[in-house]
């Protein structure tokens, strides 16, 4: 049992304001996220008079029946691990259709197949909101540290010591493997399954050789193709696809994978504490990681909608995206002063980037040229980035 923690110390207030705005545009909200990231305790704070744990053998049961059970409610109701019901949906279809006093926030831990069973049934009636770990802006950017290390999951950052975040992630993980990764659809031993997640971490801020990788574990590269996909879906893992435009040089094809928590990421390579991290050779990895998912975070996009480029000859960026009918970018360096490379320089120039943000760990944005400039970490926030490159 854990006692520390009590989620309500952290407010999420991105995410509670946008979740506002999509409970008053559609009859049916969706949260997705992993396991232990806050849903529950974020759906609560909406005040919903009823509220079915699918977790809950008792609210399982009340809803044996689910169209007696609802189609007298009125006001929002909240249904959490909805994907043990699926046949719930075209329900729920139906409830909206006919019952427009009836708002229905639905939380579920396995993306892919939440958002497939969800848009079959619930098309033009649903709108979703990824909620990830606890973000800059939720703990403070001067906490960035600390954030890195433990990782955003709320039980593990606020632990009172490294240590017990540790602990409690080992725990994360064990249950991970043993009861999810089964109702997922990989059918492993969980000593196995650990193997292939330790093995992953070493990939981890890599271009992933899917053929190298399978030899190493001992399947096919379908085999491997498939439990990424699984671990993408839910939330584990992030594939991060290659940008390709047709600039007449060779560019890499193959995507990019990070853990999306960084202290998931710590646990499976035994990194207990900030001195342990300072001398792993996965350092600047972990970092490019960790930068990177909370950069993605504030930009809000799909993940199908970010990617990194990268040529043959070795120019490259981290993280690229389009908005506002232009090109922008963000390139990672653990260093206490960037400064402007080669490949930054042909990253501007062949992908016309609006603006090049290079993410490091100091306190002092300065420039770097003409549409190039350092961005400490602490300021991936609110609302970043278009105010400073002039959009």
């Amino acid at each position: 049992m854990i006692f520390w923690y009590h989620e309500g110390m952290i407010p999420r207030q991105t995410d509670k304001a946008r979740l506002e705005e999509l409970l008053a545009a559609f009859p049916v909200t969706a949260i997705v996220g992993p396991r232990q990231c806050g849903k529950t305790t974020l759906a609560r704070q909406f005040g919903a008079e009823h509220f079915f744990d699918l977790e809950n053998p008792r609210d399982a049961a009340l809803l044996a029946e689910p169209q007696l059970a609802l189609e007298a409610l009125s006001g929002l109701i909240v249904i959490d691990e909805i994907q043990r019901l699926p046949g719930l949906f075209p329900l729920l279809r139906h409830l909206v259709d006919t019952r427009p006093e009836q708002r229905y926030l639905i939380l579920g831990s396995a993306s892919r197949d939440l958002l497939r069973q969800s848009a079959e049934s619930l098309a033009g009636r649903i709108a979703y909101h990824e909620l990830g770990g606890l973000r800059l802006e939720d703990v403070g950017g001067a906490e960035w540290r600390k954030l890195w290390m433990r990782g955003g999951l709320p039980r593990a950052f606020t632990a009172p010591t490294d240590a017990v975040a540790g602990l409690w992630l080992e725990q994360y993980i064990a249950t991970f493997l043993e009861r999810d990764i089964p109702q997922l659809g990989i059918n492993l031993p969980p000593a196995t399954m650990r193997r292939f997640w330790t093995m992953l971490c070493h990939y981890h801020g890599q271009v992933l050789n899917y053929s190298e990788f399978a030899r190493s574990f001992g399947v096919s590269d379908t085999t491997v193709r498939r439990y990424l996909d699984i671990l993408e879906g839910a939330f584990m893992v992030r594939l991060l696809q290659p940008w390709h435009a047709n600039i007449g040089k060779r560019l890499v094809k193959r995507p990019k994978v990070y853990f999306r928590d960084s202290g998931l990421l710590h646990a499976l390579l035994s990194v207990r504490s900030g001195r342990d991290l300072a001398a792993h050779n996965k350092l600047g990895a972990s970092w490019e990681g960790f930068a990177l998912e909370a950069a993605a975070r504030v930009l809000g996009k799909r993940s199908e909608e970010l990617a990194f480029w990268a040529t043959h000859s070795g120019a490259e960026v981290d993280l690229f995206w389009q908005e506002h009918g232009r090109n922008w970018a963000v390139e990672v360096k653990y260093a206490d002063a960037p400064r402007m490379t080669r490949s930054m320089t042909n990253a501007l120039e062949d992908l016309d980037l609006a603006h090049l943000w290079v993410l490091y760990p100091g306190d002092r944005a300065y420039p770097l040229a003409d549409k190039a400039s350092t961005l400490p970490l602490e300021s991936v926030v609110g609302s970043w980035p278009y105010p400073q490159a002039g959009a």
